[in-house]
């Protein structure tokens, strides 16, 4: 079945109908991973947004459920160059196709993906509707495509209730095991199993958890995650996360959770032309100089220019286009990084943050090696 896929500014591309058939309207975004296709589908900072892969083939090693980082896929759409005809892994479960009509979630394959990725690198990101109804006239359907914003989606991917995270072996490497609770913005499964593996109880809070709810429950450390949206959106959980800033807690952020914690410290936050999203991102730390190559995933960043110096400073930069991938903050047990140091997909150069976060809670002061 023929499917069109019709941006906001009139261009139209036409492929073939994958997964469900159903209408969307959504924001278009591209992702330069070559594998992982799963663990992209499955990253609840997905929420709101249609994702096109670069990779010229996806869905060769079908679907394995244990590789997922949530419950279930969130993209609102799928956009491939050309879908696999056979999955051949010996963990397969399924195929991609199987697995988009399972959640309702369409898709198109067979346009021109790195025509749309260069067209949404000239233009910035768009929003585009997938149908697969052939319409004579789109100038009626460019106003409601225009409008379409994504809203308050980390209320739609956070945890319901609170609970503790148990869900990959325990092994304990350091002295004594940590209490650390995690405020789900959108988390990935990688970051809690990421704490664990280092042989941390993880106890895992629906976002609009109050700081003081959090603060009762004695944690060593705290987690802010990864999630989706726009920073500026999540005006509540801002002015709690301003509560946990100021206790004397380590706090380690990643990604939103990074964006979050430095507008709750007055800082601004503005939204790239396109934003970084794949597994081959470099970064620079900026103590020592040294490159890591990083999984990303945001479309929003922190304005250093709006930084206070007394108050965060930056500690890594992105080496593409300068951006901030992370901050520490002065005078605090909290260092933030934009980047995924979980991974998955992606390289694991920087999970030595987790190391650092841990040697954070056990009293080391960390930071001060950031500082040099």
């Amino acid at each position: 079945m023929k499917a069109f896929l019709i941006l906001e500014d009139g261009t139209v591309m036409e492929g073939t109908s994958i997964g469900s058939k159903r209408e969307v309207i959504s924001e278009i975004v591209f992702n330069t991973s070559m594998t992982g296709y799963l663990e992209v589908l499955t990253d609840p900072s997905y929420a709101g947004q249609a994702v096109a892969m670069t990779y010229p083939l996806i869905g060769n090693y079908g679907i394995c459920t244990k590789d997922m980082e949530s419950a279930r896929p969130w993209p609102d759409g799928y956009i491939v160059r050309e879908l696999s005809r056979l999955h051949s892994n010996f963990r397969s479960e399924g195929s991609i196709q199987d697995f988009l009509l399972q959640y309702d979630i369409p898709g198109i394959a067979g346009i021109d993906t790195r025509k749309l990725t260069k067209l949404l690198r000239e233009k910035g990101t768009m929003n585009g509707m997938i149908t697969t109804t052939e319409y004579e006239d789109i100038s009626a359907l460019l106003p409601a495509i225009k409008s379409y914003r994504t809203g308050k989606v980390v209320e739609k991917v956070t945890c319901k209730e609170v609970y503790i995270y148990s869900g990959r072996e325990k092994k304990s490497v350091f002295s004594k095991p940590k209490k650390v609770a995690l405020l789900d913005l959108g988390a990935k499964e990688n970051i809690a199993a990421s704490l664990v593996e280092r042989g941390c109880e993880v106890t895992i809070y629906p976002a609009a958890t109050a700081a003081t709810d959090i603060l009762s429950s004695a944690p060593d450390g705290i987690m802010l995650s990864n999630g989706p949206g726009d920073p500026k959106e999540c005006e509540s959980i801002i002015r709690e996360i301003k509560k946990l800033y100021e206790s004397k807690i380590p706090i380690f952020a990643i990604c939103l959770g990074h964006q979050l914690m430095a507008l709750a410290a007055g800082a601004d936050t503005y939204k790239l032309k396109y934003g970084h999203r794949g597994g081959n991102h470099p970064v620079r730390d900026l103590s020592n100089g040294r490159v890591y190559i990083s999984s990303q995933n945001h479309g929003y960043v922190v304005d250093t220019k709006s930084l206070d110096p007394s108050v965060a400073r930056p500690a890594f930069e992105n080496v593409n286009d300068g951006t901030n991938e992370g901050l520490f903050y002065v005078g605090k047990n909290i260092f933030t990084v934009q980047f995924h140091p979980e991974a998955c997909p992606g390289p694991q150069d920087s999970s030595y943050l987790f190391d650092r976060f841990i040697q954070m809670m056990e009293g080391e002061e960390v930071c001060q090696e950031i500082r040099k």
